[in-house]
């Protein structure tokens, strides 16, 4: 323990020096990332390829390979991040607010890494090339453990970052890997040198986390995401956003999990999405009231309305009114992202107004809740918090603010009492 405690030490020297680095040399690390995951290419595939055969003797789950998987694809995209990262502006020393006390007398809020960000993740080896490239254009260190099931994969990236950063100034010891649970239990119990804590999995582990350590953590437990199709729907836009929103990628948080759809357009949009879905191998679990437009599809049992399927699977409800879809999600749901479909205007506003979701999108698929589709360059995670970040985890998530007073000699006792001196509050941003 105390050899860990050490090394989360070093993380924290390092992300002083990486704090105070300058913007130019934050993005040529960035650039020099992306070019050694490109060249180091097919020794990450080696390593990732050991890890999907013992995932696959192990018996994983089809949605879990998937996320392990990394492929050109994921390559190709992470690599994309990390470059669009480096274009964004610099998030260290921006002023938030600005105003003048008194003449002279000025105050500033400006934005500075947080420190050092505890991150635990699933089995996704892109994940960690996110977590990281937002770590560094952020100024934060970073302390990574990521699922067993990509852990040669996962060790290989962080050798191949190391590498790339290591003639930096502030060298290579901003990133560490853990890998145990030993280690996690270490990194709960490491306040003083952890700021922030992101876990992200299932709802059990995230609580586990929260009940376990003194540091603030932020994130998410489920993605229960839901797309309802509003009675004034345009029909042929609904499937093929519906289609996406559930097959583009079932495993990620933001697909969708319920379909929710009005009772006026059930006859006539029913059959019609049980086809597209079916023809992608989707598995149908419907309500009494769905069942009977969905041919193929199997009873829903009330637990279905609360699953995160994470593979080709849905559960379908018919509702009697908008009012009745959004009470669904309020209690079914997760807080995560949730849509809605439909040509009303006010019927949007409705739903933006009494869905309290972290994103709440209009006639789109729910599978644009992401940190790079936003423009963030990519994201820690979602984050269904109502403090400090919500929504996509992108650069502003990873910065706090210090207040910055700059004077001439001023004290108190020249504004206190009866005869003081009135501030006069002049904004000047």
């Amino acid at each position: 323990m105390d050899n860990l405690f050490e090394s989360f030490g070093i993380v924290r020297k390092s992300a002083t020096v990486l704090a105070s680095s300058t913007n130019k040399e934050r993005q040529d690390a960035l650039k020099a990332i992306a070019d050694a995951l490109v060249s180091r290419k097919a020794e990450i595939y080696e390593q990732n390829s050991l890890d999907i055969k013992e995932a696959e003797k192990a018996g994983i789950s089809d949605s879990i390979l998937h996320r392990l998987l990394f492929s050109d694809d994921k390559l190709k995209s992470v690599t994309d991040g990390l470059c669009e990262l480096a274009s964004l502006k610099d998030p260290i020393g921006l002023a938030r607010e600005k105003r003048e006390l008194d003449p002279g007398f000025i105050l500033e809020k400006r934005t500075f890494p947080i420190g050092v960000i505890g991150m635990i993740f699933e089995a996704r080896p892109d994940a960690l090339v996110q977590i990281a490239g937002l770590a560094l254009r952020s100024g934060n260190g970073v302390i990574l453990k990521g699922g067993k099931e990509a852990r040669l994969t996962n060790r290989k990236l962080i050798e191949v970052i190391k590498d790339a950063t290591k003639d930096f100034s502030f060298g290579s010891s901003w990133i560490l890997g853990i890998e145990s649970h030993e280690d996690v239990d270490v990194l709960l119990k490491a306040e003083g040198y952890v700021d922030l804590l992101i876990p992200r999995g299932s709802n059990a582990f995230v609580r586990h986390v929260m009940d376990n350590t003194r540091i603030p953590v932020i994130g998410h437990a489920d993605g229960i995401c839901a797309t309802y199709v509003d009675k004034s729907a345009d029909l042929d836009m609904a499937i093929p956003v519906c289609v996406d929103a559930k097959i583009n990628y079932p495993a990620a948080c933001n697909a969708t999990e319920t379909f929710l759809v009005h009772k006026d357009i059930a006859e006539e949009f029913l059959p019609r999405l049980n086809k597209a879905l079916a023809e992608k191998g989707v598995r149908i679990h419907a309500d009494d009231k769905a069942l009977a437009f969905m041919e193929g599809a199997i009873p829903a049992t009330e637990s279905d309305f609360h699953t995160e399927f994470l593979s080709l699977e849905c559960a379908v409800k018919v509702v009697s009114s908008i009012q009745e879809a959004t009470d669904h999600i309020q209690s079914h749901g997760s807080h995560h992202t949730d849509a809605i479909l439909t040509k009303d205007k006010k019927a949007s506003e409705f739903f933006i107004a009494n869905v309290d979701s972290a994103d709440v999108f209009v006639n789109c698929s729910t599978r644009f809740a992401d940190g790079f589709r936003f423009g963030l360059g990519a994201e820690v995670g979602i984050s269904t918090s109502k403090l400090h970040a919500r929504g996509p985890v992108g650069l502003e998530g990873l910065m706090t603010t210090r207040w910055i007073l700059t004077g001439n000699g001023e004290t108190v006792a020249e504004y206190s009492g009866k005869n003081g001196k009135p501030f006069h509050h002049r904004e000047l941003i």
